[in-house]
């Protein structure tokens, strides 16, 4: 009897999950490109992770895409880590090797300078400051990117302040953190504004940070992408600035994860982002 070839699976994890756009995403990269694959949501407890994890593989799992409130903890249980995980201090991509070792990435950073590049095709990081409004797990993948890139100095508020001197610490001397009622003055001097918390996403307070430092040479983007265009986008784009929706970090950040675990680099163009939109 001819043995068949075995399926890859592979697909994303948190709680809750029915809200993700991964599912669309990699699934219309599989049609697109041919490949035998499937790719799921699953709704994992924190107390039930690390079984499931050590439990995918055997199934067919090649890896999987974790996601809040996972992101972090999956570290302890990863068997090995890379640098920039570390740094961040998350991972959102396992890989399932063949000798049955769990390997933790981060790829987060690697969206958000991608999805820069393509939406601010100008714009060159060591052009001056940028300005990071909030100090979750998104600002530190922001922060690590945008350090390695070349940017000379991180200006950085958070509603918490201790939050954003914590993060100080550890990125050291090129991260200054200012209160967040000050968070308008340091756009003054921002070559760059990134807003990486969830102000302004839909079901969520707006952002009430006052955006009059803005120049037309400023590049905005918003990590939300519920709204695609938030309020801060609409009023960035008043000023003349170049803006950049954060719908494109979601699709560069896959693009990594899905030639590890299907064998093909795939493309971001318009196809991917109307397919994550539908």
């Amino acid at each position: 009897m001819t043995e068949l070839p075995r399926i890859p699976l592979a697909g994303v994890i948190g709680s809750p999950i029915a809200h993700s756009k991964s599912p669309q995403l990699h699934r219309h990269w599989l049609k697109a490109y041919g490949i035998a694959g499937h790719y799921i949501p699953m709704d994992v407890s924190a107390e039930n992770l690390e079984k499931v994890l050590r439990t995918l593989p055997s199934m067919g799992f090649v890896g999987v895409n974790i996601t809040i409130p996972h992101k972090e903890n999956v570290l302890q249980i990863a068997d090995l880590v890379t640098d920039r995980a570390t740094l961040i201090g998350a991972a959102n991509t396992l890989i399932f090797r063949k000798d049955g070792k769990i390997h933790a990435d981060n790829t987060d950073g690697y969206g958000f300078i991608e999805n820069l590049k393509s939406g601010a095709p100008g714009w060159d990081p060591r052009s001056g400051p940028a300005a990071i409004l909030g100090a979750g797990g998104a600002a530190r993948a922001v922060i690590s990117s945008l350090l390695e890139a070349g940017v000379p100095e991180i200006l950085l508020s958070n509603r918490t302040r201790v939050r954003a001197d914590k993060l100080k610490q550890e990125f050291g001397s090129r991260v200054q953190v200012f209160d967040w009622v000050q968070a308008g003055n340091m756009i003054d001097d921002a070559s760059l504004l990134v807003n990486t918390t969830s102000l302004g996403m839909i079901g969520k307070s707006e952002m009430r940070v006052p955006l009059d430092g803005l120049r037309a040479t400023t590049v905005v983007t918003d990590l939300v992408y519920a709204p695609l265009k938030t309020r801060l986008l609409e009023t960035a784009q008043g000023y003349g600035c170049v803006t950049v929706d954060g719908l494109g970090m979601l699709l560069h950040q896959a693009v990594p994860a899905f030639e590890r675990w299907f064998g093909k680099r795939p493309e971001v163009d318009s196809a991917t982002r109307a397919a994550a939109l539908r």
